[in-house]
């Protein structure tokens, strides 16, 4: 595969790579759109600061991160699945779901709202599966209409403050089509005050006004293609 050919062409190139893939592969929480890495290998050339799961106060970091007082951390455990679990525990979830969503043009949706482009996604609703979420939310935001799925991406997760409570945003991605050729409208009441279908060429720069969860949405889809 492609990974192979680069780490035989070029080693530098392909330690990039590999470090790359497992960072992408970690569970990340976004607070404040500032990283933090659930992690069970410690990385050594970070500026990084390491916190460890059995000590650290989860909920004074959260709150450190959140007024900028840590840029950037890990929470490490050996067992990678017991940190999200903790994390959990510790701060109420709420789950959502969303669309990365193509047309006949390989055009991708987008929506903007508070400054800044994103991806249709919303809370679920009661006796609503993830995949109705996604659709009803991209709809609903968007007034795309004729969704499919063709696949569940990943699980993206982000701190936010609401009411003084800090809660655990867990969105379910899932890429969509359509052949929806209509009128885009924003949904008001949501804040969006534009909708775009955005052509791939202009992707990046779409992305320099987005958030790290979504950043790392498209990063993690390339990295599958390669």
């Amino acid at each position: 595969n492609l990974i192979a050919f680069i780490c035989k062409s070029n080693s530098a190139v392909c330690s990039a790579v590999l470090l790359l893939k497992t960072i992408l592969q970690m569970y990340k929480v976004f607070v404040n759109d500032r990283p933090l890495f659930l992690t069970n290998e410690v990385q050594k050339e970070t500026d990084f600061q390491i916190f460890l799961l059995e000590s650290v106060d989860i909920k004074k970091l959260i709150v450190k991160m959140y007024q900028n007082k840590v840029q950037h951390a890990f929470l490490y455990h050996p067992d990678e699945k017991l940190i999200i679990k903790t994390l959990k525990a510790k701060i109420p979830v709420v789950k959502a779901g969303g669309g990365l969503v193509y047309n006949k043009k390989g055009e991708i949706l987008f929506i903007f709202r508070n400054g800044k482009w994103d991806l249709p996604k919303g809370g679920t609703e009661k006796n609503e599966n993830m995949e109705e979420t996604a659709m009803r939310e991209v709809e609903e935001e968007t007034g795309v209409s004729g969704l499919s799925i063709s696949k569940m991406l990943q699980k993206t997760y982000h701190v936010f403050k609401r009411n003084g409570r800090y809660k655990l945003k867990q969105t379910y991605w899932f890429e969509m089509h359509s052949n929806f050729e209509g009128n885009l409208e924003g949904q008001a009441e949501e804040g969006i005050e534009k909708v775009e279908w955005v052509h791939p060429d202009d992707i990046d720069k779409v992305l320099d006004n987005s958030y790290e969860n979504i950043k790392l949405l498209f990063e993690k889809t390339k990295l599958d293609a390669v």
